[in-house]
């Protein structure tokens, strides 16, 4: 009898933990595709490095002016020595100081690349019937010329802007967009502009973010499994992001009402103080690079 009752307890024991088992089984894949999903794409999102920048807790005012400072001097002493300097200097704030991986801030530095070389190639290199240059390359009927004075010329203006480039990306790689709302609004920037900026820069990442993900969804349906499919998802996908997009800016639009937007986006803005070794950090730059443009 003893017996019997210990085997009606295990068999009680057996069936709670086949009713049990499933359901933790399936909280614990939940779990591993909620973790999957929330760390898929964010990293190479900007605002994700933004939040999780080590020197976010910097004055937000500080690192505006300190990158404006930057920039202005790069394009207005408009030497290759500064130019390079700046790229290193912001390289070092952004990856040293900042923590970004040198993957990442390389990867959004090359976005616009295919810009800079398709604009400055024109200034290193003419087109001509005889061979007139220091350099010459003969194609058919043509030459390509150039000379070592316009290809220094062309490296320094892509030095130039490349230093010009790194200035901002190391301002969006730290500093959130909520908080340049705010430092552009203590500068008495007319409250329509700050709207516009924020509303278009808004609508970039949900368009990115639609992009994406009705790419996965192809790329699961082998959409671009060989050309002739390609063309034919890519054509899918043009004609339908516009419509997603435009829906889903509806729904961010609605989200702002029901939350008594009136017209004026409102955040909540720390006090971070200016600390004497970052202060000192940007004087230090700014001697630098005046005393390599007298120098040089």
């Amino acid at each position: 009898m003893k017996n019997n009752k210990i085997d009606r307890h295990k068999d009680d024991i057996n069936k709670e933990a086949c009713v049990h088992e499933p359901a933790q089984h399936r909280a614990e894949h939940s779990h591993r595709l909620f973790t999957h999903h929330h760390s898929h794409g964010e990293g190479s999102s900007i605002d994700y490095q933004a939040y999780h920048s080590k020197i976010r807790g910097w004055n937000p005012t500080f690192k505006f002016l300190f990158t404006c400072i930057a920039l202005i001097l790069c394009i207005g002493l408009d030497n290759p020595y500064v130019s390079v300097t700046t790229i290193v200097a912001m390289g070092f704030v952004s990856i040293v100081l900042g923590g970004v991986s040198f993957h990442d801030y390389l990867s959004t530095m090359m976005l616009p690349i295919t810009f800079i070389l398709l604009g400055t190639l024109m200034i290193g290199i003419d087109f001509s019937l005889t061979p007139k240059g220091e350099y010459n390359f003969h194609f058919g009927f043509f030459y390509i010329i150039t000379s070592k004075s316009r290809l220094l010329h062309m490296g320094a203006i892509i030095l130039k802007v490349f230093g010009a480039i790194s200035t901002m990306i190391t301002l969006t790689l730290s500093t959130p967009a909520t908080e340049i709302v705010g430092v552009l609004r203590k500068l008495k920037v007319p409250k329509l502009i700050i709207e516009l900026m924020n509303m278009i820069y808004r609508y970039i990442f949900v368009m990115m973010d639609t992009y994406r993900q009705m790419k996965e969804s192809a790329e699961s349906r082998l959409g671009f499994v060989d050309y002739k499919t390609s063309l034919h998802t890519f054509a899918g996908i043009a004609s339908n992001i516009f419509v997603v997009t435009l829906k889903r800016s509806g729904d961010y639009y609605n989200a702002l009402e029901s939350r008594c937007y009136e017209g004026e986006l409102l955040f909540l803005e720390e006090e971070k103080p200016i600390k004497a070794v970052q202060a000192g950090f940007a004087v230090l730059y700014v001697v630098v690079v005046l005393a390599l443009w007298w120098a040089t």
